[in-house]
C-alpha cells in the first residue's frame, strides 16, 4: 500500500471527509481491521481564505509547494490537495516534488464521461467558476463542455460556502437556494452538474438536483484508493 500525503485543511471540514472515504475505501478493498497509511498537512483555513480574497496567489503557492515538499520528506508516495480551488497551483506543486499529484478534475471528468455525459454545470467558489485553471482542464484535457452560473448565482454560491459551509453550518435555506442555481444551469443545457467545491457535498443531496450530481471529494478520495493500492 503506498502512501497517501493530504494537503487539507482548507477547509477541514472536507479534509475530515477524505480521512473517512478513503479509510471506508481502503477497508472494504482490504479488509475490516486495515485502514489507509497517509499522512495530513493541515492549514489554518483563515489564513488561506485571507490571502485568497487578497489575491495573493504567489504566497499560497509557496505555502502550497512547501506542504508539498513536506510531504514527500515524510514519506508519501503520492499527493492529494484536498481543495478543488487551491488546484490553481496544481502545476506548481507537481513540479516541486518528484511524487506525482493526482488532480481533482482528473477522475472527475473520466467519471462524467464514462457516465456519457459531454456538458456539465460547475458550481464551487467564484475563483473555481471564473478562472480558467479547472475549467481549462476540463475543456482541453477532457472534451467537456462546461457551463458557470450567472454572475449572482456564482457570488450566492460563494457567499454560502465561505460563511456557513466551511464552519459546518447547514440549513435548509441555502440548500433551497443551491437547488435553484442547479435548476437554472439544467435550464441552460447542462447533463449534470459538478461540485466542484469540496464543501458543497456536505449540503447539497442527489435528490436536489434533476441532473446526476459528480461529487469531487468523493470521487478525488476514491481515485486515491485505487492509486495507494494499484501495484
Amino acid at each position: 500500500m503506498k502512501m497517501i500525503g493530504l494537503i487539507g485543511g482548507m477547509s477541514w471540514e472536507s479534509s475530515a471527509e477524505y480521512y473517512r472515504i478513503i479509510n471506508q475505501g481502503v477497508r472494504d478493498r482490504l479488509g475490516p481491521t486495515v485502514s489507509a497509511k497517509c499522512l495530513l498537512w493541515s492549514f489554518n483555513f483563515a489564513e488561506i481564505e485571507a490571502l485568497q480574497h487578497k489575491g495573493d496567489w504567489d504566497a499560497l503557492t509557496t505555502l502550497m509547494r512547501d506542504a508539498a515538499r513536506r510531504l514527500e520528506d515524510g514519506g508519501a508516495d503520492l499527493l492529494l490537495i484536498c481543495t478543488n480551488t487551491m488546484h490553481r497551483m496544481a502545476p506548481a506543486v507537481q513540479a516541486a516534488v518528484t511524487i506525482p499529484l493526482l488532480h481533482i478534475a482528473d477522475p472527475t471528468a473520466d467519471r462524467i464521461k464514462a457516465a456519457g455525459f459531454a456538458k456539465v454545470g460547475l458550481l464551487g467558489t467564484a475563483f473555481t467558476m471564473e478562472q480558467d485553471f479547472y475549467k481549462g482542464r476540463l475543456v482541453a484535457s477532457h472534451g467537456l463542455s462546461v457551463l458557470v452560473p450567472g454572475e449572482e448565482d456564482r457570488k450566492l454560491v460563494h457567499r454560502i460556502i465561505y460563511e456557513e459551509l466551511v464552519a459546518g453550518q447547514i440549513t435548509a435555506e441555502s440548500r433551497e437556494a443551491y437547488r435553484g442555481v442547479i435548476a437554472r444551469l439544467v435550464e441552460n443545457g447542462a447533463e449534470a452538474v459538478i461540485l466542484g467545491c469540496t464543501e458543497i457535498m456536505l449540503l447539497v443531496r442527489p435528490q436536489d438536483s434533476p441532473v446526476p450530481l459528480f461529487d469531487t471529494t468523493q470521487i478525488h478520495a476514491e481515485a486515491a484508493v485505487n492509486a495507494a493500492l494499484a501495484s
